[in-house]
């Protein structure tokens, strides 16, 4: 069962990198790997949506609900349904002196016990490269939105 918790510091306020991962719409905008997100329910501090990811050369669906916590600008999301055993973890954004610490967790079941030997040390190279790209994307989208 992998388990990846990578981390970024940019330099652009907690807040106003908070409310770009509160808006997981755009994220197929400048996040390679996310082929398209649908959000189909938002209320009072979550969201759900439909995501349609690439791993490693494989389309992953599901549908995830994120938690918000405002006040420590913290997401967690989870799998409700999809393609995984399991799919959770969270978003982070931690103010530093000189910036912003993002964090980014994913851990992940993909549900087959017999072949995780094999699986798992793949999967866990994949995830850290595509929770790379997923920091990166919204550094570099942060980076373009700051004057």
């Amino acid at each position: 069962m992998p388990y990846v918790e990578r981390s970024k510091t940019v330099a652009v306020d907690p807040q106003t990198l908070y409310e770009m991962a509160k808006r997981p719409e755009e994220f197929p905008k400048y996040m390679p790997d996310v082929k398209s997100i649908e959000v189909i329910e938002r209320g009072d501090g979550y969201s759900v949506t439909i995501w349609n990811v690439e791993v490693a050369g494989r389309r992953f669906r599901w549908t995830e609900r994120d938690e918000y916590d405002d006040a420590n600008r913290i997401i967690r999301y989870r799998q409700v349904e999809g393609d995984l055993k399991r799919f959770e973890g969270e978003w982070r954004f931690d103010a530093r002196p000189d910036g912003t610490e993002i964090t980014l967790t994913v851990d992940i079941d993909v549900g087959m016990p017999g072949l995780a030997p094999l699986i798992n040390p793949v999967l866990q190279k994949a995830l850290q490269s595509n929770t790379d790209r997923m920091l990166e994307g919204i550094v570099r989208q942060a980076a373009a939105q700051t004057p």
